[in-house]
């Protein structure tokens, strides 16, 4: 089939790969326009579009899916199908309807379970112990297309949505192709259950404050959940400081007090201790936990706010 691709971030790298490598021919990607960078402003490519720029593959960067030069181009193409891995923008019904096979989406969730901008984000925040992801056909509702297939991936105790984002997005791009494989020799898809059914809004800073008081589970989750973005956070000294990773432990300790020892640092909550294994004071890089207690020469009683 003659393919054009959607996605922008990295996450979307590896489903290229696998498509460039295969029986399918890939005539161009749509990708969101260049954004500013850094103090300067500077306006850089998605990682979409340099890889695009790379393999010599044409790029398509609307403002908006909705564009008439834009779908003017599109139909030109003439794609058979269009595979999107997080694209970042919802599109009209007019460019649904350009590619016969329609437009075939990579989610990483086992759907309808967590439809939206952060599934594997708030699947870790709630505590899943197996998630997922999917291929389906896209339609006007979010999220909510006919299914065509799905794997299965279970989370480990200490996994950041980052590292299971990576995991999900390399083992959905063999996903990817093979639906691709499948549609091309007719296959159709089925409609998605109708239990199970719940959203994934994108994650905002208030959403991954820490409030002290929760459980030392749900807060474990929270920040991993939230790793590397938008980061899990909390006030020290008038500061915010972010906690990366953080495990629960047996121990406790006064509500937000922080208990500095030789080897560790914990910090009580709702339950028991959370131990602070990676964090992140402001204008510093990631460290242990551990080595941020010793250095910052706590004198004891100090709290988080």
């Amino acid at each position: 089939m003659r393919l054009v691709f959607a996605g922008t971030p990295v996450t979307a790298l590896p489903s290229l790969d696998a498509i460039a490598a295969s029986a399918h021919e890939l005539v161009g990607v749509v990708t969101r326009p260049a954004s500013p960078q850094g103090r300067s402003a500077r306006l850089v490519p998605s990682p979409v579009a340099s890889w695009a720029h790379e393999h010599g593959v044409e790029v398509l960067a609307p403002e908006h899916p909705k564009d008439r030069d834009f779908r003017e181009r599109l139909a030109v193409l003439a794609p058979d199908c269009c595979p999107v891995v997080a694209y970042g923008a919802l599109l009209p019904q007019r460019t649904l309807d350009i590619p016969a096979h329609g437009w075939v989406n990579l989610h990483f969730s086992l759907l309808p379970a967590y439809r939206g901008a952060a599934p594997v984000q708030r699947a870790i925040m709630d505590g899943v112990r197996e998630t997922g992801a999917t291929t389906f056909q896209i339609v006007r509702e979010l999220d909510a297309g006919p299914v065509y297939g799905s794997i299965t991936e279970s989370v480990a105790r200490l996994d950041t949505a980052g590292e299971l984002l990576d995991r999900l997005a390399v083992r959905g791009a063999q996903l990817l192709v093979e639906t691709l494989d499948r549609i091309a020799e007719g296959a159709e898809a089925a409609p998605q259950p109708s239990d199970g059914l719940s959203y994934a809004a994108k994650l905002e800073l208030d959403d991954v404050r820490i409030d002290w008081t929760r459980p030392s589970q749900e807060l474990a989750d929270l920040v991993r959940g939230a790793n590397p973005e938008p980061g899990a956070w909390t006030m020290f000294h008038g500061e915010r400081f972010r906690v990366l990773l953080a495990e629960p432990c047996d121990e406790r300790v006064a509500t937000g007090v922080i208990e500095a020892r030789r080897r560790e640092v914990l910090v009580g909550t709702g339950s028991a201790a959370l131990r602070l294994l990676t964090v992140q004071p402001v204008g510093k890089k990631p460290m242990a936990g551990a080595d941020w207690g010793r250095g910052a020469r706590l004198s004891g009683g100090e709290a988080f706010e």
